[in-house]
């Protein structure tokens, strides 16, 4: 060994981030394996390792006993006396035992052994790097692609797109840039195993924060997100600043900064929606853009019963009920939607007293809806 050793594990280090006490470790293990497996032997031994002098030497550990069983392990009192007298019983004696062609044949067997600690050690600066990235989106490169899975590069580490986390609506070909959710992390005998999503609500979630510097610094705050990938989504978001729109600044200029969310998960609608901690004004704001004339609360059931206007039914339930699984998702409460004149036929509507919770047209107004659905009527 020599200085070009020392050049050597200065470049791992640099290049892979592979400390150099790791890199000394493994070729320490590798000259012990080296040793007992060439020269038969079974004692314990240590390597002393010199990398500044370039030399190895191998010393066996012998412990300090009154009556020699095994050689091999241990060294009576007068024996370890004799070579230095201040040794007791339990003391351990180390004695030289470097073969004189040792060099040779541990570099030769400790090759194969260095080479996997190199490779368990850049696995674990991999795994380290990505596990603080759980819950979080990464720009991807589509590789290739198979019948359960889309293989994503994210530089260090080919990525798992599965077919259930994969958008109906898209069609992912080799060299196509891609932003990924990473939903998992694991630890495997292969090395570390990451799963990515693009159908997660919190890719969509993780968007609105990149595009959004309000959501980013904590003025606006996400709520809640329901999401049915590659057709619609809901977001509802909230202030506690009273001169901060947060529906306006999720929409943006001109709806700039929706539209590169859209844009990104390719003609995804999006409504976004103001949060109330009042479920009647949050579930007449989920259910946008359709009007909402009344919203009934039943707390024990946390369900709600919803009257809208008899031409608005068909835009408030949406196509195959769409609109108000999506609401309910965003709410966390169940939603029964009436018509007006069916709610007449039960007795329930028009109430007696005025309720806080009535939103007219202009209430709804209020929460701007991205790419309002038009053809949302069955």
């Amino acid at each position: 060994m020599s200085s070009e050793l020392l050049d050597a594990l200065d470049l791992l280090e640099r290049e892979k981030g592979i400390g150099k006490e790791v890199i000394i470790e493994a070729i320490e293990a590798a000259l012990i394996s080296a040793y007992k497996r060439n020269f038969n032997q079974a004692q314990n031994v240590r390597v002393d390792l010199n990398l500044e002098k370039g030399s190895m030497r191998v010393f066996a550990r012998k412990d300090v006993v009154d009556e020699v069983f095994d050689p091999r392990l241990e060294i009576s009192v007068e024996e370890a006396q004799s070579i230095n007298p201040n040794y007791q019983v339990d003391d351990v004696v180390e004695i030289e035992v470097t073969p004189k062609d040792f060099g040779r044949i541990a570099a030769q067997t400790a090759k194969q052994v260095v080479t996997q600690r190199v490779r368990e050690a850049e696995r674990g600066v991999i795994y380290s790097e990505f596990i603080d990235r759980e819950e979080d989106i990464m720009t991807g490169i589509v590789q290739r692609q198979d019948s359960r899975f889309i293989y994503v590069s994210l530089g260090k580490i080919e990525a798992l797109l599965p077919l259930n986390e994969q958008m109906p609506n898209e069609q992912y070909k080799p060299h196509d840039r891609i932003k990924v959710y990473i939903t998992k992390v694991e630890r495997t005998t292969k090395g570390p195993q990451i799963y990515v999503s693009r159908t997660h609500p919190g890719l969509l979630k993780r968007l609105f924060e990149k595009e959004v510097p309000e959501i980013y610094d904590g003025t606006v705050e996400i709520k809640s997100v329901s999401r049915e990938a590659g057709d619609r989504s809901k977001i509802s978001v909230h202030s506690d600043l009273a001169d901060v729109d947060p529906v306006g600044s999720c929409v943006g200029p001109k709806g700039q900064r929706v539209q590169a969310v859209v844009n990104e998960l390719k003609g995804e609608k999006i409504d976004i929606v103001r949060w109330s901690k009042d479920p009647v004004e949050f579930v007449a704001n989920a259910l946008s853009p359709s009007k909402v004339l009344d919203v009934m609360v039943d707390e024990n059931e946390k369900a709600t019963t919803v009257i809208v206007p008899d031409y608005q039914l068909s835009l408030a339930i949406g196509k195959k009920g769409q609109n108000a699984r999506l609401a309910a998702k965003l709410t966390g409460w169940k939603i029964d939607i009436k018509s007006e004149s069916e709610a007449e036929q039960d007795g329930i509507y028009p109430r007696m007293f005025a309720v806080n919770g009535t939103h007219d047209e202009e209430d709804n107004a209020e929460n701007d809806t991205f790419d309002a659905i038009e053809n949302e009527v069955e």
